[in-house]
């Protein structure tokens, strides 16, 4: 249902050519991969609907899939997503959610995915919690399940402390922001931020995921989830786009969330691959820090320290997308959570 895929052949020569990914990027920049900043070309695997609303003074519109309850005793949950991703890499999730009767929301925020772009908002966690609960809201949805994944954690951490009477169980897969990263890392401007996406390649893209998702392994499907960000970078967008990424990793280091999981009063557990090691600023550490950051082996303990009340459940051997990597364990956690 994703964009479609390079042939069978091609990614087998390019794997055992460059072993690292990089024939892998390279062939996709010659198959010309191109997405405009609304991903106007990139199928998602559900009907889109736009929820239009109004913020900042800005006329948006939030992009969104929405498959109904089949089940009178099941609730809607609402499926969060990462920094790099979009809505749509969650269909497996929510195949799976669905088939069991649940109500399934997938947003794509505002700045993300097929949603709107614009380059002179206020991008905050507060701003996504708001417009999510805006677009439940318009759904008819009193309550739902809310289960964020990596940066999506962060928007769901905000949306339970900020809408918890909406909010009736929270579970954070890989959140990052389970550390207050200014603590440990120096400021950067927005401008760098800038620099660094203007700066990314197909190759360099992959090239990251494949070592820090991954464990080094790469498949056809690891690869249909890097095609919209490799898309966006050749694509006739990229500057726009670079600038309002740059825009969203500014909050990721001033607005921590982890401060207030102490405050969190709404059923909480935290999935952790305890392979992931994703730091945000780990390169650019404050003299004399020590901390090595993203050890999600050590932080679910930490938060439990915070908040006796989060229920920890570790996926050993996993790492940042427990969900891809290993998805029929990852569901078998995921029903267990949810019952």
């Amino acid at each position: 249902m994703f964009a479609k895929k390079l042939p069978a052949f091609i990614a087998l020569i390019t794997l055992f050519t460059f072993p690292n990914g990089s024939a892998l990027a390279q062939s996709q920049n010659e198959k010309g991969i191109q997405y405009d900043a609304m991903l106007s070309a990139y199928k998602y695997p559900f009907d889109v609907h736009s929820y239009n609303f109004e913020s900042q003074g800005k006329a948006l519109k939030m992009a969104y899939m929405y498959l109904p309850a089949t089940s009178a005793d099941k609730a809607t949950i609402t499926l969060i997503h990462g920094k790099n991703f979009n809505g749509a890499y969650w269909e497996k999730t929510a195949n799976f959610l669905h088939n069991l009767g649940y109500g399934v929301i997938i947003p794509d925020q505002i700045g993300f995915g097929k949603s709107s772009k614009p380059t002179d908002y206020q991008y905050s966690f507060a701003a996504f919690a708001h417009n999510t609960q805006g677009l439940i809201s318009s759904l008819g949805i009193n309550k739902t399940i809310v289960i964020g994944h990596s940066m999506g954690g962060m928007t769901a951490s905000r949306l339970a402390l900020s809408y918890p009477e909406k909010v009736e169980k929270l579970i954070l897969v890989n959140p990052i922001g389970l550390e207050n990263y200014l603590q440990f890392v120096e400021y950067k401007d927005i401008g760098f931020f800038y620099n660094n996406e203007k700066n990314k390649t197909a190759e360099k893209i992959i090239a990251y995921q494949q070592k820090n998702y991954y464990d080094g392994q790469w498949n056809d499907d690891y690869e249909t989830l890097a095609q919209p960000l490799i898309g966006w970078v050749n694509g006739p967008d990229w500057d726009k786009l670079a600038y309002v990424s740059a825009l969203t990793y500014d909050i990721i280091f001033t607005q921590p969330v982890i401060e207030e999981f102490k405050d969190l009063s709404v059923p909480t557990t935290l999935i952790l691959g305890t392979r992931d090691r994703t730091g945000p600023g780990r390169n650019w550490k404050k003299e004399n820090v020590t901390r090595e950051l993203g050890r999600f082996d050590l932080l679910g303990a930490e938060v439990q320290k915070r908040n006796p009340s989060i229920t920890l459940v570790e996926l050993e051997g996993l790492g940042h997308l427990p969900q891809e990597e290993d998805f029929p364990r990852f569901k078998a956690t995921l029903s267990d959570v949810l019952n």
